[in-house]
């Protein structure tokens, strides 16, 4: 009975401290993170202040507390609303005590400890705007920087709210969404500059990143992702005009290394998905570009799908420091949604690794001293015409939803896919603002019960080999992988379960069902020297279409998690 009276007393949003703690401290929405803590992300455990868990994009904290032999003792400690249907899939931070949450209908700030709601400022989009949207009203998440909580939204704008009250300090229009363009990116601050990316690829938009002063909301610069007049590689779009409605979104947060002072960020699929009327390499679509974040200027960039037919959208950069060939080395690493891992030397682009981690037949190889793949004959067929049975399928080898990296075992952890696309190119027709721009015809293959669908797996960057894969019948994973020095990895499941996993042999070590899919990003963080996990709720994205998994009731919220104390 004991027992039972905790539990309810900690659903109810209570807290208690253990002996010898020092007191529960009050949450604070004071100014910060500044700079340097932003630096520093990863190692003060009571804070989560950067997208990834630090700049690095790891996804990885060092917290034992939390770990394989008391995992089973995790339990709820609240759970609060987000009055939501649409889907969640943001990633928290937390600083001072307060959680900072959004979707593509608010924005949150929740004592981290209690779940009591501090501050909700709602989001308001013209009713069209989801129009426009290719694949699902979501946002990925919130910057907090001196004071001020960023985010984008679905109508194409970047909002400045005060930490405090949640109240608008400035608003600036990123675009137009009647043409095409909207904003689900959680921004980025690095080297002092706020950094927003943007999507609309699908819809034949022009797209870019841009660089903002967070303090005023001013322009200071704007790199567009496809090269215009001008501009190096504006000769590989023919006809030159192409680059006007070449997509390149930009919609996934990029990484930063502090000491390079550089930014990596990916960009996605070539405008329209077929080919006849964009000739050349179309840069930089499908690419990982290495940015100044001052300026915007381009240090390096590698294109991963020179002229992109198969929709081969580049998104996360982890970057790490691995052995290669016997040296140690700075490396930016990269689960490419058309099945090779690629590793590349961060200070300058260099190629070092191209491994296939899935199953693939568009490419047969990867050649290092031309970093370009080498197109099989099934892609060849695509090109000429015929219908083709692609592997992987657009779904990805893996798609947006991150893998973790854990710097003391060198392995990658990752939610991985298994299909195919039935895919042929249409007809071409000319672009009109505001309608889907792709001239391609693809049928994913089903997911039913007893179907393959994907692995949570362990991966060498360098081989791009598993150590242990976890198969995942009648399913896919949507959700992020969160690696802890518990030994454990965090993520969560289209039918509600959120899952703790062995890191050393993939198997489930603990569960628990919410309310709704969870397709979201998990993160862990201390309070008082308490481990917490903390992950939302809500089935939406392109998992809002189902595609033969396990129904899911609507409705967002936010779980947090910890161990109950005996």
């Amino acid at each position: 009975m004991k027992r039972l009276l905790i539990v309810a007393a900690l659903l109810a949003g209570c807290t208690t401290t253990d002996t010898g703690r020092s007191p529960v401290q009050p949450a604070r929405t004071g100014a910060g993170p500044t700079q340097a803590e932003l630096v520093n992300a990863g190692k003060n455990t009571d804070d989560v202040v950067t997208y990834g868990m630090s700049y690095n994009h790891n996804r990885y904290s060092p917290l034992t507390q939390i770990n394989k032999s008391n995992v089973k003792r995790l339990v709820p400690v609240w759970n609060l609303s987000l009055q939501n249907e649409l889907g969640e899939q943001a990633q928290p931070m937390v600083y001072d005590g307060v959680m900072y949450v959004s979707n593509a209908r608010w924005t949150y700030a929740i004592d981290a400890v209690t779940g009591k709601m501090i501050w909700r400022t709602p989001v308001n989009y013209d009713p069209g705007t989801p129009s426009v949207v290719c694949c699902g009203v979501s946002n990925k998440g919130v910057a907090i920087f001196e004071g001020k909580v960023f985010r984008t939204t679905l109508d194409a704008h970047v909002v400045a709210l005060d930490q405090k009250t949640g109240k608008e300090v400035w608003k600036q229009k990123v675009a137009e969404w009647k043409e095409g363009y909207s904003l689900t990116v959680a921004p980025l601050i690095a080297n002092g500059v706020l950094i927003t990316g943007c999507s609309g690829a699908e819809f034949g938009a022009r797209c870019f990143l841009d660089g903002w002063d967070p303090a005023t909301g001013k322009k200071l610069w704007r790199r567009y992702t496809t090269a215009g007049p001008g501009e190096k590689g504006h000769e590989t779009w023919e006809p030159r005009e192409g680059y006007l409605h070449g997509g390149a979104s930009t919609w996934i947060t990029g990484s930063y290394d502090p000491e390079l002072d550089l930014v990596y960020w990916g960009t996605g699929n070539a405008g329209p998905w077929s080919s006849e009327k964009r000739k050349g390499d179309n840069l930089y679509a499908a690419s990982l570009l290495a940015i100044r974040p001052k300026t915007g200027e381009i240090a390096w960039y590698y294109q991963v799908a020179p002229n992109d037919i198969w929709d081969w959208d580049s998104w996360e950069i982890i970057l790490g420091d691995i052995l290669v060939n016997g040296q140690k080395r700075k490396v930016a690493m990269h689960m490419s949604r058309n099945g090779f891992l690629y590793v590349l030397d961060r200070t300058n682009g260099q190629l070092l690794s191209a491994q296939p981690y899935e199953k693939i037949n568009w490419a047969t190889h990867v050649d290092l001293k031309t970093g370009r793949p080498v197109e099989s004959e099934e892609s060849k067929k695509l090109r000429a015409g015929e219908t083709i049975e692609m592997w992987p399928s657009i779904r990805g080898a893996k798609n947006w939803p991150h893998a973790a990296f854990n710097p003391n075992t060198g392995l990658l952890y990752a939610n991985t896919n298994h299909g195919y696309s039935t895919y042929k190119f249409l007809p071409h027709k000319p672009y009109a603002p505001g309608v889907r721009y792709q001239n391609i015809q693809n049928v994913a293959s089903p997911v039913k019960p007893d179907t393959l669908a994907g692995h949570m797996e362990a991966i060498d960057p360098m081989t791009g080999k598993a150590k242990w894969r976890t198969p995942l019948y009648g399913e896919m994973i949507a959700s992020a992988m969160l690696a802890t020095g518990g030994g454990l990895l965090f993520t969560g499941k289209h039918n509600g379960e959120v899952i703790a996993v062995d890191a050393d042999d993939g198997k489930v070590l603990w569960s628990f069902k919410t309310g709704s899919g969870v397709n979201a990003q998990p993160v862990t963080w201390t309070r008082n020297g308490k481990q917490y996990v903390t992950v939302l709720s809500g089935i939406g994205g392109v998992a809002s279409g189902r595609r033969g998994l396990p129904d899911s009731p609507l409705g967002g919220s936010v779980w947090t998690f910890a161990l109950f104390d005996q």
